[in-house]
């Protein structure tokens, strides 16, 4: 039986359907990576409800082996995210890599899209860049059937740009002035979709609403994680007090059987803890603007978890601290910092796991089994899944851990495998490619080579040969 666990939930719509991309790092020619559940019906809870005719799955895992592609992926997507919340300044270059073992990828453009879902539509958002400009930007609204282009980027059109839709429902004249001008007055090296926002267009004009879901989508939905970071730049939880935030805690930390019997929140002075000051000034002005006076944000530093909530003009900073029982039966804290790496790995994953299970969140996490149990990871995934039977979050894991390739908690088209090949480009491809049954265990096939995403290792006896040679010289 599942073991589930009940937490406050938020209905959303907002999801990832499809991502593809091109010349980029090791992406030489087009891949895709897809959502989009394949013909297997087993696991029909995996699946969320579909939009306009479109569903999509809530997991996915990607394995491969070293240096095969897995992080490029993900750095891909980071980019693309980064290109549409930030930018590069005017006029300075577009900072990436294209692929590099082909001399015409060198004069090519790149290229990614993103399928998405946002606010109860589909879209299909992307762009063609090279290091000096955006070359071309589109945004659709799709369905199973049809498309609709909401705008379109093109040095094709007259003024590089069809704003036909726009345009049509926006009637006032100084709104379709106001678009224009932002169109004319978008730098070569940024992003149409971003300019709309930042110039406080979607804000000023009446019908930009797709505008807004989709640029929403990439700073509010999207949430990508590296190994050398931590989720710790402040979770915004609605928490009515301290006694649902220790219970939440709690319940997750003897979930993953740590050993650990409770928390506490103790206050502490905001001037002994060090907060880099792009993230304090960050999370003052969300707690600020918030409002619910109920919002705490949750930040992890050095080990030590904070909780910070509003304070009058100010903030108020507690410490987490977990509780032990001593051998005759009585309650002792710990600092988190004391904890294990594992322990201490889990309290860092706790703000994602509730952001997962209340929903509205597509997570992309690259090995995420760092300092991990196996098994942990595998309750994290059923947990989820267990959890999420009504919501829309995704948690997507570029991993090395081959004991998750079981079909006893993934579906075939959840499993998916980079490799590279003899000319270093990196293809991906699912488990749904292949022949498999549906209660056939794959981990063993995976390791001897049938899915072709493990190390090729060299001939051990040659490098041996070498060495003696070097020894013996």
């Amino acid at each position: 039986m599942k073991k589930s666990l009940h937490l406050s939930k938020i209905t959303s719509e907002d999801m990832l359907i499809r991502y593809s991309v091109e010349n980029f790092l090791s992406f030489n020619q087009r891949t895709e990576f897809s959502m989009i559940p394949g013909k297997g019906s087993l696991k029909k809870e995996h699946k969320a409800p579909a939009i306009n005719g479109v569903s999509v799955l809530k997991t996915s895992i990607i394995l491969g082996a070293n240096a095969s592609g897995k992080s490029n992926l993900i750095k891909a997507m980071a980019f693309g995210r980064f290109m549409v919340v930030k930018g590069f300044p005017a006029g300075q270059m577009i900072d990436y890599e294209k692929y590099r073992l082909n001399r015409s990828s060198a004069e090519s453009n790149s290229r990614m899209e993103f399928e998405i879902q946002a606010d109860g539509k589909n879209y299909a958002y992307g762009f063609v860049f090279n290091n000096t400009r955006i070359v071309e930007e589109w945004l659709y609204e799709v369905t199973k059937r049809s498309e609709k282009k909401i705008f379109e980027r093109n040095p094709q059109f007259a003024g590089n740009y069809d704003l036909a839709l726009l345009l049509k429902l926006n009637e006032k004249e100084e709104d379709k002035q106001f678009i224009r001008f932002t169109a004319k007055g978008t730098p070569d090296n940024q992003l149409f979709l971003r300019e709309l926002i930042v110039r406080k267009v979607a804000e000023n004009v009446s019908c930009l609403s797709d505008i807004t879901s989709v640029y929403n989508w990439f700073l509010n939905t999207l949430k990508i994680v590296f190994p050398e970071d931590k989720y710790n730049v402040g979770l915004e939880s609605e928490v009515n007090d301290n006694e649902r935030l220790n219970t939440i805690y709690k319940e997750l930390l003897k979930y993953f059987g740590t050993g650990i019997v409770g928390v506490c929140l103790e206050d502490v002075e905001p001037s002994s803890v060090v907060i880099p000051d792009f993230i304090l000034s960050g999370i003052k002005e969300r707690l600020m603007n918030s409002k619910s006076e109920n919002v705490r944000s949750i930040l992890g530093i050095n080990n030590y978890t904070y909780v910070l909530s509003r304070e009058g003009i100010g903030l108020k900073f507690q410490q987490l601290k977990t509780k032990h029982l001593t051998n005759d039966g009585k309650e002792i804290l710990f600092d988190t910092k004391d904890e294990s790496d594992g322990t201490n790995r889990i309290i860092d994953l706790i703000p994602l796991l509730i952001d997962l299970i209340e929903g509205n969140n597509v997570f992309i996490i690259d090995e995420m089994e760092r300092s991990l149990h196996p098994n942990l990871i595998y309750d994290i995934f059923d947990l989820f899944l267990s959890s999420s039977s009504s919501q829309r979050s995704q948690l997507i894991v570029a991993t090395h851990e081959s004991s998750l390739l079981t079909q006893k908690l993934f579906r075939k088209d959840e499993i998916w495998f980079v490799v590279k090949d003899d000319n270093g480009t990196s293809r991906m491809h699912s488990l749904e490619d292949y022949n498999v049954r549906f209660d056939k265990e794959i981990r063993k096939d995976y390791l001897l080579g049938r899915f072709k995403a493990i190390p090729r290792i060299g001939n051990r006896y040659d490098l041996a040969a070498l060495v003696k040679a070097d020894t013996e010289g």
